[in-house]
């Protein structure tokens, strides 16, 4: 296993492992909070009888009720290294204020009641353990790797991580969730640009497709539901386990996780059908087969938590025949013939022809799925989309291309248009708006962000100990 994926996957979270011990010994140091503390220590009885001074580790800054010593700062500097990333002008106390900043967000989430509950911690704990103990090949590798003595003090380190992380994300997102943009302020935001420093935006495409997905026999569909009533019968009448046949069987990405997806709210991002199934069931009730785009599921609500529900769902898909692909393919093989002979445009054939209901309503025009503008920046495309337009001229319509759904919804075919082509230009109010409009409402929540930041400043208990006392914050952490 190469350790650059691991540290990849907890960049900040296992960075900042320690923490809670940090806490621990800043409890019993009675220095502590007159602002004089600078180090760690504990009493160690030698095998002489006598008394020695062990020096564990530096405490760089206190901020409300969380600790930051010395070692996670030089962490954190060692995980973005074994990224790759550039450490060009990050410094030791550019990293610290980062380190401040979060536990900030956090004290302040408790104040104002901003809670994570221990069922989202630990969800997300397990679901990290899952994904690093199959990166890694088995717990006992893992532990190793991280020195940890045991699973559960590898739990306890991830809960702690991830329950500091959760609660300075929440608190941002609180700090910033009202705040919207006005036509106005984005025209102003533009105006102040001088000419010579407005952004310049690289070559764009428009993009519009076609989508045929072909369906499988009633047989099929048959044979599917009748082997996930299968796996229900044996999971109730046999006490199976939901998640080891999950494992074993589902086609669906949480397959490696048991099935498990945690935390389902009314506003998920999950299909309806998924979503309504998960709020018509009592906990621990298993559901009938349902059928959503992606295949058949059964479903088991593990776990109601007011209006949000942890579920686990087995997904099998229907095989779909080479004979139905091959009447896709010729299909709109016709298809396109007829749009370049004229007899419909390309606009008309994706609202007649196309299986894509996302996108068949609005004459085949694909979404970024960054800001769901029309545009696509080159430097930026999807590497898979880029490579099947960029030989495409104006106009010319792409032969049947195979795909698999990466939602997971099959395997599709589809043929490519390009319909506007944007060369790299300075911003244009009136052409890039949607872009300009992202940056002044960027501005405007960095501001704010700003602003918070230095009120709480003032207002909460902070100590910045030792050499990081000569440090040249970006905020004022030292309250001169």
């Amino acid at each position: 296993m190469k350790n650059k994926s691991l540290t990849t996957l907890l960049t900040i979270l296992l960075c900042a492992m320690g923490m809670g011990y940090a806490q621990d010994v800043a409890s019993d140091s009675q220095e502590l909070h007159s602002g004089n503390a600078t180090e760690a220590v504990q009493v160690k009885k030698d095998t002489s009888n006598s008394f020695k001074r062990i020096k564990l580790d530096g405490i760089a800054a206190v901020v409300g009720d969380h600790v930051i010593l010395d070692s996670d700062v030089e962490k954190t500097l060692i995980d973005l290294k074994s990224q790759g990333a550039s450490t060009e002008g990050v410094t030791h106390c550019s990293l610290l204020g980062r380190l401040m900043e979060d536990r900030l967000y956090a004290h302040q989430a408790v104040q104002d009641s901003i809670l994570v509950s221990d069922d989202e911690v630990n969800a997300t704990s397990d679901r990290q353990l899952q994904q690093l103990v199959q990166q890694i090949g088995s717990m006992e590798k893992l532990l190793k790797y991280y020195k940890k003595e045991d699973e559960q003090s590898f739990r306890e380190e991830l809960y702690k991580i991830n329950k500091l992380r959760m609660l300075s994300e929440r608190m941002q997102q609180d700090i910033v969730k009202d705040i919207e943009i006005t036509p106005e302020e984005v025209r102003q935001f533009f105006n102040k640009i001088p000419e010579d420093e407005r952004p310049v935006f690289g070559a764009e495409l428009e993009i519009a497709q076609i989508v045929k997905s072909p369906k499988p026999t009633d047989a099929e569909k048959q044979k599917i539901i009748d082997k996930l009533n299968q796996i229900k019968a044996d999971i109730e009448d046999n006490d199976s386990s939901f998640s080891v046949k999950a494992i074993l069987y589902s086609q669906g990405p949480s397959k490696s996780s048991g099935g498990l997806l945690p935390s389902v709210t009314k506003k998920s991002q999950y299909v309806s059908e998924f979503k309504d199934m998960a709020f018509s069931l009592q906990e621990g009730e298993i559901s009938e087969p349902f059928e959503t785009q992606f295949g058949y599921h059964i479903m088991l609500v593990e776990k109601i938590r007011g209006q949000e529900r942890d579920v686990r769902h087995i997904l099998l898909r229907p095989e779909i025949s080479q004979e139905a692909l091959n009447e896709a393919k010729s299909e709109l093989d016709s298809i396109r013939q007829k749009v370049m002979d004229g007899k419909f445009t390309f606009a008309e054939a994706a609202l007649n022809f196309s299986d894509e209901k996302e996108t068949k309503f609005d004459g085949g025009l694909l979404r970024n799925p960054v800001n769901f503008d029309s545009r696509f920046e080159l430097t930026n495309m999807d590497p898979n989309l880029y490579n099947q337009v960029r030989n495409l001229k104006d106009n010319e319509i792409s032969y049947p291309i195979l795909e698999q759904d990466p939602r997971g919804g099959g395997a599709k075919y589809k043929i490519l248009r390009v319909t506007n082509r944007y060369d790299e230009h300075v911003a244009d109010f009136a052409q890039d708006y949607v872009k300009i409009q992202e940056l002044a409402k960027t501005e405007k929540q960095f501001n704010a962000i700003k602003k918070w930041l230095a009120e709480h400043i003032e207002d909460t208990y902070i100590s910045v100990n030792g050499g990081n006392k000569e440090c040249d914050f970006a905020n004022n952490w030292l309250k001169q």
